[in-house]
């Protein structure tokens, strides 16, 4: 099987993938209670209610009766719900063929429009985690290994574990304490990813101003991934020193180094070149709503929790398609990335 027939017979599996995906979280609006015609009833009740204006009586009174069935009609009409649940499914399934993701109920704005406004505090914080737990962990899970049992590996092991065993927000709390001006010192600032006179500094001035507000929350978020992959790196290494034709290579009279980077380097690094690119894309779209919240980021991760809370459903199923296409495609380079990376495995093996 060649590259392009193995990319076809994937695709076409992602699409039953994709609209199951879909269709079970379309099923699942449909039973979840409080949606966004409930929400504009109850709050339309609330105003009518209230007696303000100068027919206080009238419109209290109204209030008291309920709202009428024209007015209801206006309502779902508004949000849609006027039609049929099949149709609307057809509907919303035409508009994600041409990504046309919707309106938003809440924001008033196109999905697209929406998701694009909050991708930059997402990308910021996912790209700086994703360069920091490469850069660092790869260089020390390949010291661990080659030092394993040493009292550099005992005391890195410690550490790793220990910032592992702290949750993200509970560090970042931590921070903000320290240094955020919370009890100690005011190093860094609160919220936000730029001050409020972002415009009128220099170049200079915003780059060092941008790099001051991300310190703290890609700190907290950067402080759990280094234990995953300093820990698969090292064992990663430690698997394929161990074996047979690194004997072989060092009774060869071959040097340390070369053993290390010419023949365990190379194949060590498949496992971890293959989760390349999913832990890059990934990184841009799973940042937590608990770090964005602690520091005022208004990135995907809050975006995502307020839809979810105020019933905005072409926000929720919009971004659930758009990241569930964006995972699958993931998934497909990332075993690419494996017959890229070992020219031994084919892609029948990996169909099956």
């Amino acid at each position: 099987m060649n590259v392009w027939a193995y990319i076809a017979k994937r695709v076409l599996l992602m699409l039953p993938t994709l609209f199951g995906v879909i269709l079970i979280t379309f099923a699942v609006i449909q039973f979840v209670p409080g949606g966004p015609v409930e929400q504009a009833l109850m709050e339309l009740k609330g105003q009518i209610g209230s007696g303000e204006g100068p027919s206080a009586s009238a419109s209290d009174y109204r209030g008291r009766q309920g709202i009428d069935a024209e007015r209801v009609k206006e309502i779902k009409a508004l949000y849609g719900f006027d039609k049929p649940a099949p149709e609307r499914l057809w509907q919303m399934l035409k508009g994600f063929a041409r990504f046309d993701l919707g309106q938003s109920f809440y924001h008033h704005k196109d999905v697209w429009e929406l998701v694009k406004s909050k991708m930059p505090v997402s990308i910021t914080i996912g790209l700086w985690t994703f360069f920091l737990t490469y850069l660092v962990s790869l260089p020390l899970g390949i010291a661990k290994a080659v030092r394993e049992g040493s009292r550099f590996d005992s005391a890195t092991s410690m550490l790793i574990l220990v910032g592992y065993s702290i949750p993200g927000f509970v560090l970042g709390v931590f921070l903000l304490v320290m240094f955020g001006g919370g009890s100690f010192v005011q190093w860094f600032p609160l919220r936000g990813l730029t001050s409020d006179n972002w415009d009128t500094l220099s170049n200079f001035g915003k780059v060092t101003d941008y790099l001051w507000h991300i310190t703290l929350p890609v700190i907290a978020s950067v402080a759990g991934s280094f234990a995953v992959m300093t820990m698969l790196t090292k064992n990663t290494f430690l698997e394929e020193i161990r074996k047979q034709y690194v004997l072989t290579a060092r009774a060869k009279g071959l040097s340390e180094n070369t053993v290390l980077y010419k023949h365990v380097f190379r194949n060590a690094l498949i496992p971890l070149v293959t989760g390349f690119p999913a832990a890059f894309i990934g990184a841009f779209f799973t940042g937590s709503l608990l770090i964005e919240t602690l520091f005022s980021l208004d990135g995907l991760g809050l975006l995502s929790y307020e839809s979810v809370i105020r019933r905005d459903y072409p926000v929720v199923m919009g971004t659930l398609y758009l990241f569930t296409l964006i995972g699958l495609v993931v998934k497909l380079l990332g075993d690419l990335c494996y017959v890229w990376a070992d020219p031994r495995l084919q892609f029948e093996s990996l169909s099956r």
